[in-house]
């Protein structure tokens, strides 16, 4: 699903391999961590043979290279970098379950653990789509894909040139806009009934001005410890999930 003009990039651990190979992906080749026997590993394998992949038996030290030590867990997937999605496929995909889109807009996060873990939770909760900056942002790398063990295959993600033109074009397509920011409306009071878009800010610098001004409405997360923020991906999954459960999930 990548186009063959993008670099390649690899898919580690054995969650996201698994999910890539259900997937009518473009996969180049597998490589398998030889004399590992585990289940999983042979599932892998069994799949990828039953796909006509090319699989590789290779030394530990050779992953650890490919993969710049990360915790492959034995296996790693060569795959041209991820294809992105336009807005238009996550209006689509809301129209195919016929519900209202809940689309998420993420501007500037700049951690791949962040994304990924904003994708997991992104999937769950049923949210049609993302929507990221081509700049200033973290996009989709292996370790987004590993993150989030497999969604980075079933959520799509948009790139855009412009935050604020894109959100100007999701008000006129009946979309509501909600920011987040330390001063707003009790997320707990938040309804992400109809057509809604939540924007979740960098991880040190929040929301831009800009994105802040075209926003809707502003929502907090209240806090009464000695730290007054929280992490993106934590920040996000509790706002996802109150927009999740208020649209009647």
């Amino acid at each position: 699903m990548a186009d063959k003009n993008e670099t390649l990039d690899f898919i580690i651990g054995r969650h996201p391999a698994m999910a890539a190979l259900k997937k009518d992906g473009e996969i180049n080749k597998v490589f398998l961590q030889e004399n590992l026997k585990s289940d999983a590993i042979h599932e892998i394998y069994k799949k990828a043979k039953e796909n006509g992949l090319v699989v590789s038996f290779v030394p530990k030290s050779k992953l650890d290279k490919m993969t710049n030590n990360q915790n492959h867990q034995g296996v790693a997937i060569a795959v041209a970098s991820y294809k992105y999605s336009e807005i238009d496929d996550i209006f689509a995909l809301a129209e195919k379950k016929q519900e209202d889109p809940f689309i998420l807009i993420l501007d500037g996060i700049e951690d791949p653990h962040n994304l990924g873990s904003i994708m997991r939770t992104a999937d769950a909760a049923g949210v049609h789509g993302i929507i990221i900056p081509k700049r200033r942002a973290v996009q989709l790398t292996s370790v987004v894909a590993k993150t989030s063990t497999g969604a980075i295959e079933y959520v799509p993600v948009a790139r855009v040139n412009n935050l604020v033109q894109t959100i100007k074009e999701l008000k006129e397509r009946g979309v509501w806009v909600f920011g987040t920011d330390m001063k707003g409306t009790d997320y707990r009071k938040w309804s992400a009934k109809g057509a809604t878009a939540l924007v979740i800010g960098n991880e040190g610098k929040g929301i831009s001005e800009l994105v802040k001004k075209n926003c809707d409405e502003m929502l907090t997360i209240p806090m009464v410890g000695h730290v007054q923020s929280l992490n993106a991906s934590v920040a996000a999954s509790l706002l996802i999930y109150q927009g999740f459960t208020s649209r009647g999930n």
